[in-house]
């Protein structure tokens, strides 16, 4: 039976505050993972758990592949042939 890949989830604390978490832990391919509320911290970026800088998340989620290359349709077949 397969498993569902769990969404990730917007919860919103009484003071305010943003996080958006995904199996557990914080992270957020669109953006800030933990927004705080006011001015006085700046926005945390997170990617399964590990916090980056804004710079190192921008290098991540440009570096992201949409597909592993077994499931690539153009990968298919091309070590098979003779």
């Amino acid at each position: 039976m397969a498993e569902k890949l769990e969404v990730t989830k917007k919860l919103t604390k009484a003071d305010g505050t943003v996080a958006y978490v995904w199996n557990g832990k914080l992270h957020n391919w669109d953006g800030p993972a933990l927004i705080p509320e006011g001015n006085q911290r700046k926005r945390e970026y997170y990617l399964h758990g590990i916090q980056k800088t804004e710079d190192e998340w921008k290098e991540a989620r440009r570096n992201r592949e949409g597909l592993p290359w077994y499931k690539n349709p153009g990968m298919k077949g091309q070590t098979n042939r003779f």
